[in-house]
């Protein structure tokens, strides 16, 4: 992947992000979702992987799987899903906010086109990676609904993909205007951090790829107004 060596400023900067920088204890509770037990994170690897067949195993990033892999591949390539665009439209009431002051998550909605980076796995032990990325992404029956293969499109053609938090219709997204989202991201903070952080990473990583998501640069400008304002 060829990075970009010039980069616009971001109106959310560090400075920002110090501001409204906390620690927030875990918060204990009963949670309304269904934990995934190990049989159940087996299965569904399994039925990722029969679904996928014999097509290689590529994993689509959009947020924080570009700035933190965390796992190991053999090839990275920048591609496009279309029908699908970055949205901070999943309510977040824990990682990075609280019950009391909830956040927003990033994930993949309908409509529009979403430009990110393409991870090849290697091709040995299919399930043990499979499973690997399950639990580092998901925790509950509830999240099942998230994981998606994608087509998307690279310099080679078009490929199959896997995406989590993509989905059409869920109860917990949520369809607020640009305002109020940049309301709500500049306000939580949770034992993982701000949300507004999170932001920053996304976008910063973005930048220094070459990849304009002009959704998220109005997004960091508001967040940085906002936060400006508290």
């Amino acid at each position: 992947m060829a990075a970009m060596h010039r980069t616009r400023r971001l109106a959310l900067t560090p400075e920002h992000l110090a501001k409204i920088a906390r620690v927030v204890p875990k918060e204990d509770g009963v949670s309304r979702f269904t934990p995934l037990s190990d049989a159940d994170f087996t299965a569904l690897a399994d039925r990722l992987l029969a679904d996928l067949g014999t097509q290689p195993f590529w994993l689509f990033a959009y947020g924080s799987l570009i700035w933190k892999p965390d796992f190991e591949h053999e090839a990275a390539l920048r591609c496009i899903a279309h029908g699908w665009r970055r949205s901070f439209c999943l309510k977040l009431t824990g990682w990075r906010a609280t019950q009391a002051v909830p956040g927003l998550m990033l994930a993949l909605k309908r409509g529009g086109a979403c430009t990110g980076i393409a991870y090849r796995m290697p091709p040995d032990q299919p399930q043990a990676r499979m499973l690997r990325l399950l639990r580092r992404e998901i925790a509950y029956h509830e999240d099942i609904d998230w994981l998606r293969w994608l087509t998307v499109r690279g310099a080679g053609g078009t490929f199959r993909a896997l995406a989590f938090y993509c989905t059409s219709e869920d109860p917990d997204i949520l369809n607020l205007s640009l305002e109020e989202q940049a309301t709500w991201i500049a306000r939580a903070v949770g034992p993982a951090g701000s949300c507004a952080e999170y932001l920053h990473n996304t976008v910063v990583h973005l930048e220094a790829l070459g990849i304009r998501d002009r959704y998220l640069w109005a997004l960091q400008r508001r967040v940085a107004e906002e936060i400006d304002r508290l």
